[in-house]
């Protein structure tokens, strides 16, 4: 794997109705905070997802790897932490966690591997590892 990019940290707080019946947060509402923190994590580079798509540019997901920790529950502030690193010519890895910003346990780790189309074609995500800083 080639370099890393620097962390950055996006603030949340779990809603009530993420929860489920055990009243811890639903595993699969941690994808969404993920999601929403690799997208802040392309905003503060500079680069819009929306916008990447409308130039058919697109970023998806083929890969998540997800080490659950610990469970959050309702009202809990959060962070997610998000870096970037390239691996191989096509493939970017997400490298992320969520901590509690009360005391700082980790609730989990991931991995996430993307690919970059464009016009549905696989390609080299020049644009995109150059805007944060892997190139």
């Amino acid at each position: 794997m080639d370099k890393q990019s620097k962390t950055i940290e996006l603030e949340f707080q779990v809603r009530d109705y993420e929860l489920d019946l055990q009243g811890i947060v639903n595993n699969s509402v941690y994808q969404n905070y993920l999601e929403h923190a690799r997208h802040g994590f392309l905003k503060l580079h500079g680069l819009d997802f929306s916008q990447l798509h409308i130039d058919g540019y697109d970023a998806v997901v083929i890969r998540a790897e997800i080490d659950y920790k610990k469970s959050l529950k309702s009202g809990n502030l959060f962070l997610v932490q998000t870096s970037a690193e390239r691996e191989g010519r096509l493939k970017i890895v997400f490298n992320q966690k969520i901590v509690t910003i009360s005391d700082g346990i980790l609730i989990l780790q991931a991995k996430i591997f993307v690919a970059c189309l464009h016009n549905n074609k696989p390609i080299e995500p020049l644009q995109i590892l150059d805007k944060i800083g892997l190139l």
